[in-house]
Formats: structure tokens, C-alpha cells, sequence
């Protein structure tokens, strides 16, 4: 039987649609090992044609396939009080945008749907793309040693030696609206796939949610929707990456300790106090590493400190549980913090997981409970308050 391109397409798309769910897991250290040649691939959701080139030319009516399976996208809507989703077309890249549009606040609700539909149709630089989540991604994997990733368009051709390409898409964005409040999710996902015969070595899907009163979206023209989509990207990318090469599950307890100046806050162990514009900044730390993972590994650490919008602090490899700040904070702000434990060994680096304190919902930032008040990715990392003397 003669198989059209059009029907490779719809068998592609049917595979990836009835795939079910995927566990999240790191990839193998086998597979690791095995696949160092990758070219990152935004999936181009406005075309028959995801791929072009000599791969393209082999396996186009798959990578059609993959094109198309980002065009279907979900709407989260309310129906007589209960969720439903809807499959519709996508805006660009991402899921058009809907919510139930009832009750007093109908005016912003409208407004809020509008202005994130206009958004995503509009700004081709604006960060929930496929393109911009593969190159955060192309960038992160840049600093694992053992791989040699390339970010590709999709009409560059793809070189022979290639040993796998890694699609990147936003595969849904749903705006859900109950009473007055407004819940925000974002999904990414990877698909890994062998360059000789096109066969699927990895599949990994990430969400991020945000939510707060619809009066507090609403203010600032709509600022927090932006700092959304920053932070959805940032929380995405690194998901995503660490699970392909980064990341190692070793369990641990970590936590953030006083110091010579930063005092802890009496009712909360992750808050600290500091008069000092250059805090040192402590913390300890239980790794347990049953399986002998990272058994000899060096041990060295990651900070990253960030204000309410954005990181503003980053140092590496640091050398024990403690740092100084090179660069003064500013006074009368509160800081959020973490480390992570980086493990090197053979010439390698593995990453661990960043610390956070453990919550009633998630634990690793992607669910958050007030974007007003912090955002997801950063709510549950320690706070620091530079007092308003500081200096």
C-alpha cells in the first residue's frame, strides 16, 4: 500500500496524540551517553513543512506530522462550574486563548483574554514562541560538556552526522477563569528523535501555572501577564534542559542558615533579615546518594538570587556553603535565593535540583498560589530583606 504524504502526516500526528502520558523522568545515562550530536528544532506551528533539507527530504511527511501536532492546541473553559477542554486552532505558535466570561467581573475577564491573544498574534519577540523556548533551551544545553548542540531553523539542512533532533514547541497556553480569579498554564514539551530512522528516544512535557485575583492581573496594564510569560519561558527551558542532560536524582535537604549578617526571622526559617548591602549568604546541606551516582563527585555550588521580577545575581561553582556578594543589593528589598549542588566527576558536571522549601501543592516552582505576591517559579526559595539602613 502506497502511502501519501499527507497520510504520513496524520499517522504522526495520531502517534504523538495517542501517545498517553509521559513519566517524568530525567533521560537515561545510557542514552546520554549515546546521543551527543543534537540539533534543537523549533517546531514550526504555521506549516505543513517542520523540517527542510536532507532530513527533511527522508522523513517529511513525520516532521509534517510533528509541524501539525502543534497546531492543536486546548482552551480551559468552565462549564456549569465544571473544567472542560476544547480543542481549537492555535494563534502562532500557541493556543488561542478563552474563559468563562461570567458574572461582575465580565469586563476584565474580556479584557484579559484580549490583551494575551493580542500578544501572542502580535509580538514575534514576545517570549511564550517556540523559538524562544528552543533557544533557552539550545543555550542551556550549550553548558554540558558532553553534548555539541546546534539551533536550527527550519529550512537549515540538517548535517549527516547528526545523531538526533530535539523538536521544542509551546503545546498549550490556557487561560481558566473561576469567580474572581484568574489561573494561567503554560505547557512545553521536547521530543527527541533518532536522526537515521526518525524513531522517538525521549518525549518530556513541562507546566507552568500562575494564579491571582482578576483586579490583580488587571493592574499596571496587565504587567503581571508579561512577567508571566518571562517566567513560564525561564521555569520551561530549564525544566526541560535538565531533564534531557543536566539534571541528577540524589535526594537531599537543603536549607538556608544564618549569618554574620543576616539574621533569621524568628517565625520563619526562610526568612532572613540583613543591614548589609553585600550579605554572605549561608546555607546547609544532606545529600543522599544511595545509588552511588556521584560517589568521588566534587562537590561545587550554583546562586541565583532574584528581586520580585526577575534575576538579578548569579555565581558559580562556588566552593563551600557560603558566599559573599561581589555586587551591593539595593536597600528596602526583599530578595528571594537558592543554591544548587553541581557534582563533578570524569571530566563531567551533573546538576542537582535547586533549593526551595517544600509546599502544599509542588515542589519544584511550577504551581504557583499568588503572582501578585511572588511568582511561581521563585515563591518557595529563601527571602531575603535588605533593610531600608542598609549599607
Amino acid at each position: 500500500m502506497r502511502v501519501t504524504r499527507f497520510g504520513y502526516q496524520v499517522l504522526a500526528l495520531a502517534a504523538l496524540l495517542l501517545a498517553g502520558p509521559v513519566a517524568a523522568e530525567p533521560m537515561s545515562g545510557e542514552l546520554r551517553d549515546t546521543i551527543s550530536r543534537v540539533v534543537v528544532l523549533p517546531v514550526d506551528g504555521e506549516s505543513d513543512e517542520a523540517i527542510t533539507g536532507t532530513y527533511g527530504e527522508e522523513t517529511l511527511g513525520l516532521a509534517g506530522g510533528i509541524g501539525k501536532g502543534a497546531d492543536m492546541g486546548t482552551v480551559g473553559i468552565e462549564a456549569g462550574g465544571i473544567p472542560i477542554g476544547l480543542p481549537i486552532p492555535f494563534i502562532r505558535e500557541i493556543g488561542a486563548i478563552a474563559g468563562g466570561i461570567f458574572g461582575a467581573s465580565q469586563r476584565i475577564q474580556q479584557d484579559l483574554r484580549d490583551r494575551m491573544a493580542e500578544d501572542l498574534a502580535r509580538q514575534v519577540d514576545q517570549p511564550l514562541s517556540n523559538s524562544a523556548l528552543a533557544n533557552d533551551i539550545y543555550w542551556n544545553l550549550r553548558n554540558v560538556s558532553s553534548i555539541d548542540p546546534k539551533l536550527f531553523l527550519v529550512t537549515t539542512p540538517i548535517p549527516k552526522d547528526t545523531d538526533a533532533i530535539l523538536f521544542v514547541s509551546i503545546d498549550e497556553l490556557v487561560l481558566n477563569i473561576q469567580d474572581d480569579e484568574a489561573i494561567v498554564s503554560t505547557s512545553g514539551k521536547v521530543v527527541l528523535k533518532n536522526y537515521g530512522d526518525g524513531k522517538t528516544l525521549y518525549r518530556r512535557d513541562v507546566k507552568y501555572e500562575d494564579r491571582d485575583k482578576l483586579k490583580n492581573w488587571a493592574k499596571d496594564d496587565y504587567f503581571l501577564w508579561r512577567e508571566y510569560g518571562e517566567f513560564a519561558r525561564h521555569y520551561l527551558a530549564r525544566e526541560l534542559s535538565a531533564d534531557l542532560y543536566e539534571r541528577v536524582s540524589i535526594d537531599h535537604m537543603m536549607a538556608p542558615l544564618p549569618s554574620s549578617n543576616v539574621k533569621r526571622d524568628k517565625k520563619d526559617d526562610w526568612r532572613g533579615e540583613t543591614r548589609s548591602l553585600s550579605p554572605t549568604l549561608a546555607w546547609q546541606a544532606e545529600l543522599d546518594d544511595e545509588d552511588g551516582e556521584v560517589e568521588g563527585a566534587q562537590i561545587l555550588w550554583d546562586l541565583e538570587i532574584y528581586d520580585r521580577r526577575r534575576p538579578v545575581y548569579q555565581a558559580k561553582q562556588l566552593t563551600g556553603q557560603q558566599f559573599t556578594l561581589d555586587v551591593p543589593l539595593e536597600a528596602c528589598t526583599t530578595y528571594r535565593w537558592t543554591v544548587r549542588p553541581t557534582y563533578h566527576k570524569d571530566g563531567r558536571k551533573k546538576n542537582g535540583v535547586w533549593m526551595r522549601r517544600s509546599s502544599p501543592a509542588k515542589d519544584n516552582g511550577n504551581v504557583g498560589r499568588a503572582i501578585s505576591q511572588a511568582h511561581a517559579y521563585i515563591q518557595d526559595f529563601a527571602i531575603l530583606d535588605v533593610h531600608c539602613k542598609a549599607k
